[in-house]
């Protein structure tokens, strides 16, 4: 089964049943509650970046160069990346999906602002995503990135076993709306991110598992836990 390990606000890394190690939104070095700095996650052979804020991106240009991963985002946010000398990437856009060699990757909308940290002239500007993967290996598993509450989420009902869902609020949807994400959703896993990380989006885990009920199981995941998906 594939392996599931939190690093902290939005950042996770799948180990598939192959053992393609595929890391989202690489935020590490100044992250206060990170486990691992960007130079320790080891080997990384993709790179998915919902959007291209500072707490997302931050350590993508860096991990990506060192590893050689691929990075998979939207198409202007892998150009970019590109030009800061990234070697492998491939771009994407909104409701399109490819096989890569460890399942299906689709592209999923979410609501949020799209500028890209380093990108001083703003012609990169992009949509934001979350990510749908269908493993190799039968596992659906949904990255929200960072986005509102959204009717769209209604489409994923019956596709995802596991979803990593925004609750801090302020700059994403809180608890209360990512509650009703999961009514959308119906996954049989929830996984709270984006929160915590500080005190502007501080939030109750334990709470939002409360309120889910029996929707679904609420994995409270703490930087450096593993989750079996």
């Amino acid at each position: 089964m594939a392996k599931l390990t939190f690093h902290g606000h939005s950042c996770f890394l799948l180990e598939t049943d192959d053992g393609t190690r595929i890391l989202f939104d690489p935020w590490l070095d100044e992250n206060p509650v990170a486990d691992v700095k960007a130079d320790d996650v080891g080997a990384v052979d993709f790179i998915l970046v919902s959007h291209g804020h500072s707490d997302h991106f931050a350590d993508c240009v860096k991990v990506a160069k060192r590893t050689g991963a691929t990075v998979v985002s939207t198409y202007e946010l892998v150009s970019f990346t590109q030009e800061q000398g990234v070697e492998k990437g491939h771009g994407m856009n909104i409701g399109g999906a490819f096989a890569f060699p460890f399942g299906k990757v689709k592209l999923t909308p979410a609501l949020h602002t799209g500028s890209i940290a380093g990108d001083k002239d703003g012609t990169h500007t992009t949509d934001c995503a979350g990510f749908l993967l269908t493993l190799n290996g039968g596992t659906r598993l949904y990255h929200a990135g960072d986005t509102a509450l959204i009717m769209d989420m209604q489409l994923l009902a019956g596709q995802v076993d596991v979803a990593l869902l925004p609750i801090g609020d302020n700059f994403t949807m809180g608890p209360e709306d990512a509650v009703r994400a999961v009514g959308f959703i119906q996954p049989k896993v929830v996984v709270p991110m984006h929160y915590d990380t500080f005190d502007l989006i501080k939030q109750d885990p334990e709470a939002f598992r409360a309120s889910v009920g029996g929707q679904a199981k609420v994995e409270i995941m703490k930087p450096g836990q593993t989750l079996t998906v």
